[in-house]
């Protein structure tokens, strides 16, 4: 089920098909900033990545003894959420353990996911709830793709990405989707990232330990831009499907792939959290376009 907001400046479109958001417009020029999904490239458009962000080493894990299988940044974006709350402003949807999650996650949780627009901004909460009656082990993190170009005519290296301080900023290097312990520089004392069809031909680009709290997708040759605030996100991760798809994903993660060496064990899973029974966690991003 579709679910719209709006205000004077935008326009979002939310689906309970794992909460994930379809539509993300400035009113302004009726323009659609985020990915359409098209399955010749990248069937999705911002999934909500829990209960873990990246791939596992052999798509498994151990917990207590016991061996659970979980593909990709986990479960969630394939799960019927129920719409909990809806105002002028905002819309809450959540989900909740099942019989099927038990089998790959065996622990009692609730996820909320809530967006929230306010002039020319969403911003997109996570709140997870333990509900169960020992510590859980998670993480959460977004996938927003944008278009790129995002402009009619022009092309991708007429765009860069601008973070908010001067980095000396390491890319560190996926292999099958694992860390494997190698970096590579990227920014040496600048904020200006150069974009270019090629590069993400050694998959996405991840980042940890940045100053910045904020990433923005710019043009040389037009004034839209889109902003991301992940101020409540460790890792970052810049992704495109391949040089011909047109579309960037820049995605804030409380979370991280495993490592080629990796234990399997969920307790020391870099990146992961841990929950008390009967706590609470909460984490927000936000999404600007102009």
């Amino acid at each position: 089920m579709i679910s719209k907001l709006e205000n004077n400046e935008i326009k979002i479109e939310v689906d309970t098909d794992g909460a994930q958001l379809q539509k993300l417009i400035l009113k302004k020029d009726n323009k659609n900033y985020l990915w359409h999904g098209n399955s010749d490239y990248w069937g999705r458009r911002a999934p909500v990545l829990f209960p873990i962000v990246g791939r596992l080493k052999d798509d498994r894990y151990f917990y207590d003894g016991q061996k659970y299988k979980m593909t990709q940044h986990g479960f969630a974006r394939d799960k019927e959420f129920e719409l909990v709350e809806q105002s002028r402003n905002h819309l809450t949807y959540a989900v909740e353990e099942s019989e099927d999650t038990l089998e790959k996650y065996p622990f009692r949780f609730r996820l909320e996911i809530k967006y929230t627009i306010k002039g020319n901004s969403l911003a997109i909460s996570y709140r997870v709830v333990n509900q169960d009656h020992q510590e859980i082990y998670f993480s959460v993190g977004a996938h927003p793709a944008f278009y790129w170009p995002l402009t009619e005519g022009e092309s991708k290296e007429d765009y860069y990405l601008e973070f908010e301080k001067k980095e000396n900023a390491d890319k560190y290097l996926l292999e099958s989707g694992l860390l494997n312990h190698q970096t590579e520089k990227v920014l040496t004392d600048s904020k200006i990232l150069e974009l270019k069809p090629d590069t993400f031909r050694d998959d996405a680009l991840v980042f940890k330990n940045l100053k910045s709290e904020k990433i923005t997708l710019k043009s040389r040759k037009s004034d839209r831009e889109v902003e991301v605030e992940f101020k409540d996100f460790p890792y970052l991760g810049v992704w495109s499907q391949s040089a011909e798809a047109p579309f960037i994903c820049i995605e804030p993660w409380q979370g991280i792939a495993d490592s080629v060496d990796s234990s399997g064990k969920i307790e020391e899973k870099e990146g992961i959290r841990k929950l008390k029974a009967g706590q609470e966690f909460e984490c927000t991003h936000r999404i600007t376009i102009r």
